[in-house]
């Protein structure tokens, strides 16, 4: 991965990225974090796991606006 020295470095990169939309990363990152969410809980970092948890939440409700169109 290259470093990056300013937020503007991040922004170009990430738009001509075609890497599958909000919707595929937003999936991506609920699936990373339910790993995340294993192992803080194997460990008792319970706050942890609260606030990845909260995160899971988060990537899973915008995968699910983005497929249905913004509506529930």
């Amino acid at each position: 991965m290259a470093a990056r020295d300013s937020r503007s470095d991040f922004v170009q990169a990430d738009s001509v990225a075609r890497d599958g939309g909000p919707a595929e990363a937003a999936s991506f990152i609920s699936g990373a974090v339910a790993e995340l969410v294993q192992l803080s809980r194997r460990h008792h970092l319970d706050m942890l796991a609260h606030l990845l948890d909260m995160a899971q939440l988060e990537a899973d409700d915008i995968v699910r606006r983005q497929l249905t169109g913004g509506k529930f």
